[in-house]
């Protein structure tokens, strides 16, 4: 029979672990700190001014920042080859200053706190779902995509449609910015188009704004009428937010002038105004 523990000893131990708890944080903004104040490697920005030259735009001030918290994604979450794809700084960096234009002048510095991993595929690649029919019969199809989030902690793209993102930006489409606009989304728990805001009235001005939004976008579809936002967004809140994200910063200007309250909602929450880039 194996002798009891002491008692001083498992104090000793449960002193620790709430010390280590508690310190948890400190210990991860420190290590921030030293990531961010690394120097930025002269191969990754080789690599924004090849697949990203938009970022050019930015003001100084941003773009120093935006390479800071590309240093910490980098380092704090695993890039996964799926397919046979293979990861390398490219990937990584590219995949990475896109993700982090969307919190590059956010108050919060989290990073995607609930994101561990980002899984990338060689191009278009296959999910299961489940679908209902007309009559409302549910089956499986395989359903082809290039890009999906989930609120389990990882992201899952499609490496040409990174690319193809990132270095278009007249069209309104970018993957990345739209799947982690759906992990801002999931940040409050599930999908539904709300991600965190400061406070209740902040949520009320949101859903007023967002849903007129919506609703209009439904509207045109239904009688044909031509709308700047993709009809995907019209699938649910969810998709709305991620979609007019995506418009946000890939089609400022156009989306201000056809949609100036939803512009400015926008603006408030992602802390940017893209329009004077």
């Amino acid at each position: 029979m194996p002798a009891p523990i002491p008692m001083l000893t498992l104090t000793g131990l449960t002193l620790a672990l709430i010390i280590g708890l508690i310190l948890q944080p400190w210990w991860v903004e420190r290590r921030r700190a030293r990531l961010r104040d690394a120097p930025f490697p002269v191969a990754w920005s080789h690599i924004l001014r090849q697949r990203l030259p938009q970022l050019r735009r930015l003001p100084r001030a941003l773009q120093r920042e935006l390479n800071r918290q590309i240093m910490v994604f980098v380092a704090e979450k695993d890039f996964i080859g799926c397919g046979g794809f293979v990861i390398d700084d490219e990937v990584r960096v590219t995949i990475a200053a896109q993700a982090c234009l969307l919190t590059v002048n956010q108050p919060r510095r989290d990073y995607f706190p609930a994101l561990q991993s980002v899984l990338v595929y060689p191009g278009p690649f296959f999910v299961d779902r489940c679908i209902p029919d007309v009559d409302g019969i549910v089956a499986e199809q395989r359903v082809v995509m290039i890009g999906e989030s989930w609120a389990q902690g990882r992201v899952v793209l499609s490496w040409p449609d990174v690319v193809a993102g990132a270095a278009i930006d007249e069209v309104g489409r970018n993957v990345v910015i739209h799947e982690f606009a759906h992990q801002l989304d999931q940040a409050t728990g599930s999908a539904n188009g709300a991600p965190l805001l400061p406070s209740r009235r902040r949520y009320a001005t949101w859903s007023n704004v967002l849903g007129a939004a919506f609703t209009r976008l439904r509207e045109d579809l239904a009688l044909g009428r031509p709308n700047l936002i993709d009809a995907y967004a019209a699938t649910n809140p969810a998709e709305f937010f991620a979609v007019v994200s995506e418009v946000f910063f890939e089609l400022p200007d156009r989306l201000a002038s056809a949609e100036p309250a939803l512009y400015a909602e926008l603006r408030h929450f992602y802390n940017l105004d893209p329009a004077l880039w």
